[in-house]
């Protein structure tokens, strides 16, 4: 039999996501409830922010040039937040608040610190040698943003300051994408239920617990199917009931063992698109569908599933989930050590940084290890065929920008 060629990893991602469309389920939720939902259309500003002009401090509202010809200005009126002034008259000051509505014929407020204030006959008068400026310490009104201007686009995930910008602006409740319904498929007679005492041969099943945990951090309906036999007929009727969900994610049984069965239970009830990538680890993975329903079919190993959930499953959850952004933040740093020899493989060591900026890798990469995973704080990506020495820059990715919703940022217009 011809042996299969490993397809690119720039491949794999075209492929896995030119197969998805994104979600067209929505629902509207109180803002409240918000949170890291993704908002399924554009939300305009009704209204400008601040809506008037107000008092960034605690002091005295005025017109600049009265103050400079007349020295000393009677204090006529006060203004605290929430209050609707009168205009102030020609020749006067007014004490005002933060966050309380300048009035007109008022265009500089000069902060409380910096006042000189006296009294004669019961009346209070400003005066100052401080210097002066025309509008000083006055937010003008739409400083924030102005009406129809677009606070959250389609696709955005909902952070706790877009929402508090919705609420700025009076906006109570939002259409956003309805969230993934995603079942999760563990198979191995070797594995075990944590709790439960292991037999011979046994040991417990962690992949559940890192896909229903990676899943929730990305605001899905977990749907976690029972474990599933090493045979055909159990792995089949486990795809048939897990494919009612928007997306199924298995791990292991991708192998080409004799009791690897779901690659060819895929095959009964749909069709594998792909099998078989160049990354190190999860050389294994595979994409397909059943009965119309997308399946990620990931390796057995644990690190191996963290590699492939972060680097191609997350991008296709982001991409059905609706998101506006998919992709992830890396940066360049050196290595700490030389890598020995080339691989044919795209390699993601688990790392982290030292005490000279460099990535260290963890001494066992292996893919059936966690503890790395737990010890590292990312990835450094080590392009195949090739083989940088200590010091080279390499493409590294932190576990924090993998772990998490993209943040997908405000623009500027």
């Amino acid at each position: 039999m011809q042996k299969q060629k490993l397809l690119a990893l720039e491949e794999a991602l075209s492929r896995v996501t030119g197969q998805i469309q994104p979600t067209i389920f929505r629902i509207k939720l109180p803002i409240s409830e918000c949170l890291n939902r993704v908002a399924a259309e554009d939300q305009f500003a009704p209204i400008e922010q601040p809506p008037f002009a107000n008092s960034a401090v605690d002091g005295y509202a005025f017109n600049m040039q009265d103050l400079l010809d007349l020295k000393k200005l009677p204090v006529k009126s006060r203004i605290p937040a929430g209050a609707a002034p009168s205009i102030l008259s020609s020749g006067e000051a007014a004490r005002i608040f933060t966050g309380a509505p300048v009035p007109k014929g008022a265009n500089c407020v000069l902060m409380q610190e910096s006042a000189d204030i006296s009294a004669v006959d019961h009346e209070t008068f400003l005066s100052t040698n401080s210097t002066l400026s025309l509008n000083q310490n006055i937010r003008p009104a739409g400083q924030d943003f102005s009406e129809g201007q677009v606070l959250v686009r389609r696709g955005d995930v909902l952070r706790p300051q877009s929402i508090a910008l919705l609420a700025s602006a009076g906006i109570a409740s939002i259409d956003v994408f309805k969230p993934l319904r995603v079942a999760v498929i563990s198979t191995g007679d070797e594995l075990a239920k944590p709790g439960m005492p292991l037999k011979p041969g046994q040991i417990y099943n962690s992949n559940q617990y890192l896909l229903g945990s990676l899943l929730q951090s990305f605001g899905v309906e977990v749907i976690n199917l029972p474990l599933v036999a090493d045979t055909f007929e159990a792995c089949k009727s486990a795809l048939e009931k897990a494919a009612s969900a928007d997306l199924i994610i298995s791990s292991g049984g991708a192998s080409v063992g004799e009791e690897d069965h779901i690659k060819p239970a895929i095959e009964a009830l749909g069709k594998v698109d792909f099998w078989r990538i160049a990354i190190k680890p999860g050389k294994p993975f595979m994409c397909g569908q059943v009965q119309g329903t997308p399946i990620l079919g990931l390796p057995g190993n644990p690190s191996a599933v963290l590699v492939t959930f972060l680097i191609l499953a997350r991008k296709v959850l982001l991409t059905r989930q609706g998101c506006r952004l998919t992709s992830y933040r890396s940066i360049k740093l050196p290595l700490a050590e030389s890598i020995k020899r080339p691989g044919i493989r795209r390699e993601f060591l688990r790392v982290r940084i030292n005490e000279f900026g460099q990535l260290q890798s963890h001494p066992n990469q292996s893919s059936g290890m966690m503890s790395s995973s737990c010890w590292a704080e990312g990835f450094a990506v080590i392009i195949e065929n090739t083989c940088p020495q200590a010091g080279d820059q390499v493409e590294f990715i932190p576990f924090t920008h993998l772990l998490q919703l993209p943040e997908t940022l405000l623009d500027i217009e």
